[in-house]
């Protein structure tokens, strides 16, 4: 019994992190639809947030290459600086360490990870959790290549350690990569997890990874400080789609027929009323 109390302690931490707040974004855009089913909501939500993600991670790169590079003094020398010492401190061994920063950030460690995790997920029929960590990367991905391609800027004029399009620099798509699946899936899990310690840890170490993601990443010559900072904007974005996604889907569960419209529904009483005499 103690163990059922504490599994179902567990559950409401992790219903409360992808709960709609009544009267919230999420739990008005799914009053909006009516009563639909949960899915449907799931995706309209997903789409419409992608859209505005889209057209502020464009916004925001137009005037990060387009304008700051051009009109603050100093800043393009400064972006282009910090690569050129990085390149001065490269040896066999941080060229390892970049390799290894590169890889945890990518493929195919990303898709394995938000894989097994939507799996275990699943089995488990934690839906919204499953449906967080497959298309968090989704989103992610697919924001980096429109931005990608609409804001083209050439990589950094250093010797580089990959073989990738050279005017694909901004954003950092390793960068918004991680943010989205690590610092995503932490957020999540450790709602879940009574140990304030290990709570802390499992920050620390969403963390830490995209900070060493980026490094390896501006070390290896394929990305600028502000290519980064355009991927931190697309990694945390990504996150806050699937987030807005996943409340709308949950208030469409917790209230298909609206009862914030209706009131909660009534359950008829069995007794029998006395005949009258």
């Amino acid at each position: 019994m103690r163990s059922e109390s504490r599994k179902h302690e567990q559950d409401d931490r992790w219903a409360g992190v992808l709960r709609a707040r009544p009267g919230g974004p999420a739990d008005r855009f799914a009053g909006m639809l009516g009563d639909r089913h949960p899915a449907l909501v799931f995706f309209a939500a997903l789409l419409s947030a992608f859209a505005i993600l889209v057209a502020a991670s464009l916004a925001v790169g137009y005037v990060a290459t387009r304008v700051l590079l051009d009109d603050v003094s100093g800043l393009r020398a400064a972006d282009n600086g910090a690569i050129g010492q990085l390149v001065t401190e490269r040896s066999g061994f941080l060229d390892t360490v970049s390799m290894v920063g590169s890889t945890v950030g990518g493929a195919p460690v990303l898709p394995i990870l938000v894989g097994l995790v939507a799996i275990v997920c699943a089995f488990r029929k934690r839906w919204l959790i499953a449906a967080f960590a497959v298309f968090v990367l989704s989103i992610e991905s697919a924001t980096y290549r429109v931005t990608s391609l609409v804001l083209p800027r050439q990589r950094p004029s250093v010797p580089r350690l990959e073989d990738l399009p050279a005017n694909a620099s901004y954003p950092s798509g390793h960068t918004a990569a991680s943010i989205a699946v690590y610092a995503g899936l932490v957020f999540l899990l450790v709602s879940g997890i009574g140990s304030r310690g290990l709570r802390i840890a499992a920050w620390v170490v969403a963390i830490a990874l995209p900070v060493f993601v980026a490094t390896s990443r501006m070390y290896r010559g394929m990305h600028h400080p502000l290519d980064v900072a355009g991927g931190i904007f697309i990694g945390v974005g990504a996150m806050m789609v699937l987030l807005f996604a996943c409340r709308a889907a949950s208030a469409a569960v917790r209230s298909p027929a609206r009862e914030n419209r209706t009131g909660p529904r009534q359950v008829p009483s069995r007794r029998r009323v006395p005949a009258a005499s």
